[in-house]
């Protein structure tokens, strides 16, 4: 596969934060190992996101948030249904900003995140990734009201699914935010183990209480 790439020229055509975009001059090795004439390409860079699947495995349910979108507005409907996200500031890891937007945005308390993938939703023009995880949760979990802050001009519903209902919405094409549609395919491919795994540890509770259970003495 090709590595090599010479940056000529980088300059910042616009910066405001948290948005900035980037115009370089470079030339890169080809499939053939020659290199590239110098060609102009723009990055779109907002840094990195990162994003839960909060999962209550004791009703079978979805925590998703519905949120205004204005680059949605006239193409979709603006209002779209997502699992929690958000960006993660300078100097913290993906899983930390993970655990703080469930809390902003939903009021869950996460403590364990597992990962479902890291990807480039639009490599194309942007140098964003997003960390996607998901979070097993129980209703004594929620520790505050959620709904995004205010002062960064969030307002944010939050929307209680069952995952049935999530797939539905999403095969009926309802569910159109690119990291939600891959969480909601993971989710469906891992939805038996994740099963499983729940009932483990109340199969082995009942298993211990069984053989701890005093036999029955015959005279």
């Amino acid at each position: 596969m090709p590595e090599r790439v010479e940056i000529f020229d980088k300059e910042t055509v616009f910066d405001k934060v948290p948005f900035r975009i980037v115009k370089a001059t470079l030339s890169h090795e080809t499939i053939n190992g020659d290199m590239t004439e110098k060609i102009t390409r723009m990055n779109f860079e907002r840094g990195d996101s990162a994003a839960v699947l909060i999962h209550n495995p004791d009703d079978d349910t979805l925590i998703l948030i519905e949120q205004f979108r204005y680059p949605a507005h006239g193409k979709a409907h603006p209002w779209l249904t997502e699992i929690a996200a958000g960006i993660v500031d300078e100097g913290e890891e993906a899983d930390e900003a993970a655990k703080r937007e469930v809390l902003e945005e939903t009021g869950f308390a996460v403590e364990k995140l597992e990962k479902i993938s890291t990807f480039f939703p639009s490599p194309g023009g942007s140098s964003e990734r997003i960390h996607v995880f998901y979070a097993s949760i129980d209703a004594s979990k929620k520790i505050a009201s959620g709904g995004g802050l205010p002062e960064e001009g969030e307002e944010i519903r939050n929307v209680k699914l069952t995952v049935d209902e999530a797939f539905q919405k999403f095969d009926a094409g309802e569910i159109m935010d690119g990291k939600t549609v891959v969480a909601l395919q993971w989710l469906r491919i891992n939805r038996a183990k994740l099963a499983e795994a729940k009932d483990v540890p109340k199969k082995n509770e009942e298993d211990t209480e069984k053989s701890e259970k005093p036999k029955d003495k015959t005279e």
